[in-house]
């Protein structure tokens, strides 16, 4: 078994995430079809919004670990 991941995320909320995004930016071009009014653009910043999550919790991997036990002399 791999250790978790340093993020803020785990495994499991970052499959929603992404799947979110991913029915969010979806949705977006097929509401702009379908509908007459401008409500698509909430399914954008809905969709901006999670993808700014997805890649916060990207740099906090991307981060290298705080080194512990460091003795100062």
């Amino acid at each position: 078994m791999r250790p978790p991941a340093p993020g803020f995320l785990t495994a499991r909320q970052r499959r929603w995430a992404w799947l979110g995004f991913v029915l969010a930016a979806l949705q977006a071009p097929v509401s702009a079809y379908l509908l007459p009014d401008d409500s698509w653009l909430f399914s954008v910043c809905v969709a901006l919004m999670v993808a700014t999550v997805i890649i916060a919790d990207d740099a906090a991997r991307r981060r290298p670990a705080a080194a512990t036990n460091r003795r100062v002399e």
